[in-house]
């Protein structure tokens, strides 16, 4: 690999695990050059960069990143301000272990919904609906999720809010805790820059 002189993200557009390290990216307002990418247009020099072929890449010169774990964990150290994890190794693990049930719980369900099977997929969709529903009065009772600072927990979950009316998913009225959070989540800077093209068409208000 020759030696590159900026930060460069590659990833597909539509993918909701770019969308939060692309969120993670403009939070900290690091400079990066982000290359939207299809398994049709991605360079060559992916194939031997990334043993699993897929999309998603952090290249930061001759570090190469291809876990989105990884990524979000490197970036908030390397780029202490603001914080996105807490301090303390307790809380820090804490705050891992949610972020990984988001992951498994709600992004786990997404390739389901695709599935050809109806049935499949209105699982999917109400195992998403109902794990939201369960965690919507906790956004009475903080201003972020389960805290009252920004974290990488709600760096992921505001991209799956945004894709919910594109998924065929309407969160029902003792939610609305929920659908508070999701709009001030919406409205933060750094996520609106984060959105491709393809993401800002996704949602209708």
């Amino acid at each position: 690999m020759s030696r590159r002189a900026a930060m460069t993200l590659y990833s597909d557009a539509h993918d909701p695990v770019g969308h939060i390290v692309r969120i993670v990216l403009a939070e900290k307002d690091v400079t990066v050059d982000v290359q939207f990418i299809t398994h049709e247009t991605r360079p060559e020099d992916l194939h031997d960069l990334n043993p699993y072929q897929t999309l998603l890449t952090l290249i930061d010169r001759d570090l190469v990143l291809y876990d989105p774990g990884v990524m979000l964990e490197y970036l908030d150290e390397r780029y202490p301000h603001p914080p996105l994890t807490p301090m303390d190794p307790l809380s820090r693990a804490t705050h891992r272990q949610i972020r990984a049930r988001i992951m498994r719980d709600l992004y786990g369900q997404i390739p389901a919904l695709a599935e050809r099977s109806q049935a499949t997929a209105e699982a999917a969709r109400a195992a998403i609906r109902d794990t939201l529903v369960a965690i919507a009065p906790a956004f009475s009772r903080h201003k972020f999720f389960l805290s009252d600072e920004f974290s990488l927990a709600d760096c992921c979950l505001g991209p799956l809010l945004w894709r919910l009316s594109n998924f065929g998913i309407r969160l029902p009225a003792e939610a609305r805790a929920l659908q508070r959070y999701a709009d001030s989540i919406f409205g933060r800077p750094a996520f609106a820059a984060a959105l491709s093209p393809v993401e800002r068409a996704m949602h209708r208000r």
